[in-house]
């Protein structure tokens, strides 16, 4: 009887060679991720979640959809087009601009990247949001993003997060808006210690043994589905696999892993999910026991069933729009070192966001404080 290899492992070689030129290329990259990233915050990005947002919340997340969307359409382009990495889809075949939660397994630090090709495809990458743990809302930068973007930082104790969670999802409610809200409710990346403490936890409470994904946790979806299901039209369960290793963030940057990225997206309806809290954990638990079966075939055979075509990214439209976005990066950086009036309001804007973030402080539209006003001063007379 033959013995079955597994096609997709960990512990495979990596698919190019850190050679000296690979590595100056992904320090250019980094450089450029970096620069980009700053600049997009500090002058389109205050302007847009700062400035707009105090005439109308709407507009302002419009604004800042146009202009993230722009700057992060250069991550797709650094994987597929610089490292290389061939995306697979497979699954349905989901339309564009809809209203979403999204639900996906978290094999590592950088699953939440590889959903922007996803979502570029889908023309809603300015919109896409995602539930993730606060301390990452500290990093210099890339924090501030998440901030402007509206990302929900959690402490993963539910005590803690459940105020935190249901405030920002009470923001998201307005159908006009474009949403897309990414939840991965393993709570953390997977690794063989994490799994041991899931199936040891699922063995004493009667749930399934999982061997490839970590037993989901459920607060949040629930919430998450509870607060806005008036307002989403589906829920994508996607399942991420890596051929032939797993990627950590700097073999993403230095473009070493992975050779291939496969994407199975499965798209549920919000009228077909249960209501009520329990019934709801059950149905997310018994979509992670058909993402486990899904990765296990994964791992032998090397892709998922039911592939799809999805449209090439790179257009004239997407390569013009980074070359865009970079050409102002260096128009801007021009003029902070050339200008003193430039690095004042630089530095104003850094003032800002350092708190902002760490407060997690956003501001309200002037109307919507007035009419406030107005209203408690009616009631108390």
């Amino acid at each position: 009887m033959a013995v079955q290899t597994p096609v997709c492992s960990n512990s495979g070689a990596k698919y190019r060679a850190l050679a000296p030129l690979t590595v100056l290329r992904g320090m250019v990259c980094l450089l450029v991720l970096l620069s980009t990233a700053f600049i997009m915050l500090v002058f389109f990005g205050f302007l847009s979640s700062v400035i707009v947002r105090l005439f109308s919340i709407s507009y302002s997340r419009k604004a800042t959809s146009f202009f993230f969307g722009a700057w992060l359409t250069l991550w797709p382009f650094l994987f597929e087009k610089i490292n290389k990495t061939i995306v697979v889809f497979s699954g349905d075949i989901v339309p564009s601009r809809e209203r979403i939660l999204l639900i996906a397994n978290h094999r590592t630090e950088v699953d939440w990247m590889y959903l922007w090709d996803l979502a570029l495809r889908k023309e809603c990458l300015g919109y896409i949001k995602y539930i993730l743990k606060s301390s990452l809302m500290r990093l210099p930068i890339f924090g501030w993003a998440f901030h402007i973007l509206e990302f929900v930082p959690v402490e993963r104790k539910w005590e803690a997060d459940e105020s935190t969670m249901r405030h920002m999802l009470s923001t998201f409610k307005d159908p006009q808006d474009p949403l897309w809200l990414a939840l991965f409710p393993e709570g953390t990346d997977f690794n063989e210690k994490k799994c041991l403490r899931s199936k040891k936890y699922a063995a004493e409470h009667g749930l399934p043994i999982l061997k490839n994904v970590l037993l989901p946790r459920t607060k949040g979806f629930c919430t998450c589905l509870q607060e806005l299901r008036g307002s989403l039209t589906a829920v994508y369960d996607v399942t991420i696999g890596y051929k032939y290793r797993c990627p950590s963030f700097l073999d993403n940057v230095f473009g070493v892993d992975p050779s291939e990225v496969h994407i199975h997206i499965r798209r549920i309806p919000v009228d077909s999910i249960p209501v009520s809290e329990s019934e709801i954990s059950k149905w997310l638990i018994d979509r992670f026991e058909c993402k486990d079966q899904l990765l296990a075939n994964f791992q032998f055979q090397g892709q998922f069933p039911d592939q799809i075509t999805e449209r090439d990214l790179f257009a004239v439209k997407n390569i013009l729009n980074c070359m865009t976005v970079v050409m102002l990066t260096g128009t801007c950086m021009y003029c902070i070192f050339s200008s003193s009036w430039f690095k004042l309001y630089v530095s104003i804007v850094c003032a800002y966001l350092v708190p902002a973030t760490y407060f997690n402080i956003r501001p309200q539209p002037i109307l919507g404080l007035l009419k406030m006003k107005s209203n408690y001063d009616i009631s108390n007379t």
